[in-house]
């Protein structure tokens, strides 16, 4: 089971928003739409990391946070606060009220990610791997290296964040639409085909020497990691 998020969020499309590319990314997901639920729940169970909205009904997300901060069970809870105030003199009074980070709407989904991946590093080092390791093929997420059979790959920016992604849920289907999603970004107006591109080129770059082909094409639907492909070899 991954990290334990909890989103503390009033709007929903955001929230599902969230959830869905948090699991996506491996992570157990709980969320609640009022501050004063959220307290509540906190109690119950402490998660490994916090997303919290600035605005809240029942208890505004800045006090929620001195709350947090207040309780010595969860004093050193990391918290991503998410807000549409991006005012120099509000960021600075969210992280002086206790917030690790701080992000503006609207963001990117894959900062966002990337943001959580670095504070649960810092936070709890064990909890997210620094390392993907599938067969033969190893992903460094902190070098930004690629290695195959001990021997290094030459990955373009997006090729690497292309396998990256896949390697985090293998066997699970993406779609073309998916992946220009979560790994160019949702602002980024490219066509689908571009996929087919990266796809093209990242098999190119891992699977030279004909070595078993890691990335499954699923017909009418889209892409995969098959984490069966070392039994092939």
């Amino acid at each position: 089971m991954g990290p334990r998020i909890l989103i503390v969020e009033d709007e929903e499309p955001l929230t599902l928003l969230l959830r869905y590319n948090l699991e996506a990314e491996g992570y157990t997901v709980d969320s609640v739409a009022r501050g004063d639920e959220a307290e509540i729940r906190l109690r119950e169970a402490v998660p490994d990391l916090v997303l919290l909205d600035w605005m809240l009904p029942g208890l505004s997300g800045i006090e929620l946070c001195r709350r947090i901060r207040a309780r010595e069970e969860t004093e050193r809870l990391p918290i991503i606060m998410l807000t549409a105030r991006g005012e120099e003199a509000e960021r600075v009074r969210g992280l002086a009220t206790g917030a690790d980070d701080y992000i503006v709407k609207p963001f990117s989904v894959p900062e966002l990610l990337a943001r959580i991946r670095a504070l649960l590093r810092r936070t709890k080092p064990g909890q997210v791997a620094a390392q993907l390791i599938a067969g033969d093929i190893e992903l460094d997420r902190e070098t930004h290296r690629v290695k195959r059979g001990g021997r290094e790959l030459h990955l373009g920016p997006t090729e690497f964040k292309l396998l990256e992604f896949l390697m985090q849920s293998p066997g699970r289907v993406f779609t073309r639409e998916q992946l220009l999603d979560r790994v160019w970004g949702h602002d980024v107006y490219i066509d689908e085909r571009t996929v087919d591109v990266h796809v093209g080129r990242l098999r190119k770059a891992i699977n030279r020497m004909r070595r078993p082909d890691p990335i499954r094409t699923v017909r009418g639907a889209g892409y995969s990691f098959d984490e069966t492909f070392a039994k092939a070899g």
